[in-house]
């Protein structure tokens, strides 16, 4: 028995014995295309800041930042930059809506 599976309910099919999961909702297929080029940019932008940055240099209003070692601010700041460019690919993903933008769907002559 085949179905559809993108007008199926999300419980499992079989198909001559074999199990068939649903193809992934849009929604699903998002957070991959999000998070992992926001990962990558995180790194780059944390070798740029900490390649003209010394943790150990960072003041605020006259103290140390952190009385924590390097490793852990470079951490810290790699997580930081992640959150802040996923947040920013995020919103992207939520202006073009489900279907890709006013636009999806036409043919790029059209």
């Amino acid at each position: 028995m085949k179905t559809d599976p993108l007008e199926h309910d999300g419980s499992p099919v079989f198909d001559g014995g074999a199990e068939v999961q649903p193809a992934a909702s849009a929604r699903e297929r998002r957070w991959p295309a999000v998070l992992w080029p926001s990962f990558l940019m995180a790194g780059v932008v944390e070798m740029l800041v900490f390649s003209m940055v010394d943790p150990a240099d960072l003041r605020w209003m006259g103290s140390p930042v952190a009385e924590a070692d390097a490793m852990t601010i470079y951490s810290a700041a790699f997580l930081l930059f992640w959150v802040l460019i996923a947040l920013a690919s995020a919103m992207t993903q939520l202006v073009m809506g489900d279907e890709g933008g006013p636009s999806a769907g036409r043919h790029p002559s059209a």
